[in-house]
C-alpha cells in the first residue's frame, strides 16, 4: 500500500503522433486489463490536446467518468512538497545542506542527513508506510486521523536503511519531515502553503490539500476501489495466485476505499486534483515557472537512477522523477492510480489516473498504461 516513485522508464525515440482513437483503445484495452472501474487519459502536444475516459466513478453505477472528476494523487503530493521547499530555499530560509537537526531535532542521526537527501530519498530513514502497525490501523479502523508525529515515531521505531547519502530507498518518511519544516518556517498549515504557493500561481483551481480530518472529496468525484487488504499487500502488492483468479472471474469483489482518511499520507500523499490539474501542474514543475533559472537546472540535474544496475529504472531527484523522456511523478495508494509525466523539449504532457489500485497482480494500473502510450510514441 505504500506510494511509489514511479515505474520502468520507457524507450526513448522521436516522438510519434497519437490520436484520440488511439488513446481511447488503449485506454480502454487497460482499463479492462486491470478491472479498472474508470479511468482517464489527457494527452498535450504541440498539435493540441486529447482526451480518454473509461467508465463510471463507482463500481456498481455512478456517473461516467469525466476530466472534472477529483480523485486522491497520492505520491504526486511530494512535487508540491518539495517545490515549496525549493522556494524556501531561494528565499534564504533555509539551505539545502543544513543537516535536518537544525529543523528537526527530534530525528535520529539528524545531525547527518541533510534536507536534500530528505528530497531525494537518501536519508535512509524508515519509510513508515511499511510498518505493520500502520497498514493493520488502515484496515482496521480507515477512519483513523493520524498526526504527522505519530507517522514518524513509527518510522523511528525502525532502523535506518543505510547511512545517508549512501544509498536509495523510496521513503514517505522523509516528506513529512519536509511537510513539518515548511510549516515551521512559513507558520502556517501546509494547505495553506500548497494554497498560496502552488495552486493560485499555477491556477490550479480544482487541486486542495485537506485537513486532517477531511475525507470527503470535493464534488465531481470518483471512488476509489482496492482489492484484498494493506496487511495481505504489506510486502507484495500482489494479491495470491487464487484470490487473482476470483478477482478476474467476478467472484472477489474489490473494497471502496474512497472515504480512508487520507491524513496518513499527508506531504507524502494527501493530494487532490483532477486530469486538467495535473497536467497544468507537471508542465509548470518543468518548463521552470515555480523557481529561479539556476535552482530549476539544479533540480533536473539532480535527478540520478534508482538502481544504477539498470539502466532502464527510473530517476529520482528533488521531488521529481524522469521516467524515459518524460518528467513528472507518478502516485498511488489504496484505491487510485495516477502518472503525470511532461516531455518540454517536445511539448508533451501525459496524464493517467484510475480508480482501482494497485492491479490484483500488484502492478500499478495507471503508470502501466501511461508506459505503454510512451513506448508507442517514442519507439525506435
Amino acid at each position: 500500500m505504500a506510494t511509489t516513485s514511479g515505474s520502468e522508464a520507457p524507450a526513448v525515440g522521436a516522438p510519434s503522433p497519437v490520436d484520440q482513437a488511439e488513446l481511447q483503445s488503449a485506454l480502454e484495452s487497460g482499463a479492462q486489463e486491470f478491472l479498472l472501474p474508470g479511468a482517464v487519459a489527457l494527452l498535450r502536444t504541440p498539435s493540441g490536446t486529447i482526451t480518454a475516459t473509461y467508465g463510471t466513478t463507482e463500481r456498481d453505477g455512478g456517473d461516467p467518468v469525466s476530466l472534472d472528476d477529483h480523485i486522491r494523487i497520492g505520491s504526486n503530493t511530494k512535487t508540491w512538497t518539495a517545490t515549496v521547499i525549493l522556494q524556501m530555499v531561494s528565499e534564504g530560509a533555509l539551505s539545502l545542506s543544513d543537516p535536518v537537526s537544525e529543523h528537526r531535532p527530534d530525528v535520529p542521526n539528524g545531525e547527518n542527513i541533510t534536507i536534500e537527501q530528505l528530497l531525494n530519498m537518501r536519508s535512509g530513514l524508515y519509510n513508515y508506510s511499511e510498518t505493520p502497525e500502520l497498514n493493520e490501523a488502515l484496515d482496521n479502523d480507515p477512519e483513523r486521523v493520524w498526526e504527522p508525529d505519530e507517522l514518524l515515531a513509527l518510522a523511528y521505531a525502525h532502523p535506518p536503511y543505510f547511512p545517508p547519502g549512501e544509498g536509495y530507498h523510496y521513503s514517505n518518511t522523509n516528506y513529512v519531515l519536509l511537510g513539518l519544516i515548511a510549516e515551521q518556517l512559513d507558520g502556517r498549515p501546509l494547505s495553506d502553503i500548497f494554497d498560496e504557493r502552488i495552486f493560485r500561481s499555477s491556477r490550479m483551481a480544482n487541486s486542495s490539500f485537506p485537513d486532517a480530518t477531511e475525507v470527503a472529496l470535493p464534488t465531481p468525484y470518483s471512488h476509489g476501489y482496492f482489492f484484498g487488504t494493506n496487511m495481505l499487500t504489506l510486502t507484495d502488492p500482489a494479491l495470491p495466485g487464487e484470490m487473482q483468479t476470483e478477482a478476474e472471474n467476478g467472484t472477489l469483489d474489490p473494497s471502496d476505499v474512497t472515504n480512508t482518511d487520507p491524513s496518513w499520507a499527508w506531504a507524502a500523499g494527501a493530494g487532490i486534483a483532477t486530469a486538467n490539474d495535473l497536467a497544468t501542474w507537471v508542465e509548470a514543475l518543468t518548463d521552470g515557472s515555480m523557481l529561479d533559472a539556476d535552482l530549476q537546472r539544479q533540480r533536473m540535474d539532480s535527478i540520478l537512477p534508482t538502481d544504477p544496475s539498470v539502466p532502464e529504472a527510473a530517476g529520482y531527484g528533488w521531488g521529481i522523477a524522469k521516467m524515459g523522456p518524460m518528467y513528472g511523478h507518478t502516485g498511488e495508494l489504496p484505491g487510485y492510480n495516477s502518472f503525470m509525466g511532461s516531455d518540454p523539449e517536445n511539448g508533451i504532457t501525459l496524464v493517467v489516473w484510475a480508480n482501482l489500485a494497485p492491479g490484483v497482480d500488484g502492478r500499478d494500473p495507471a503508470s502501466t498504461i501511461a508506459k505503454g502510450l510512451i513506448d508507442g510514441m517514442y519507439a525506435e
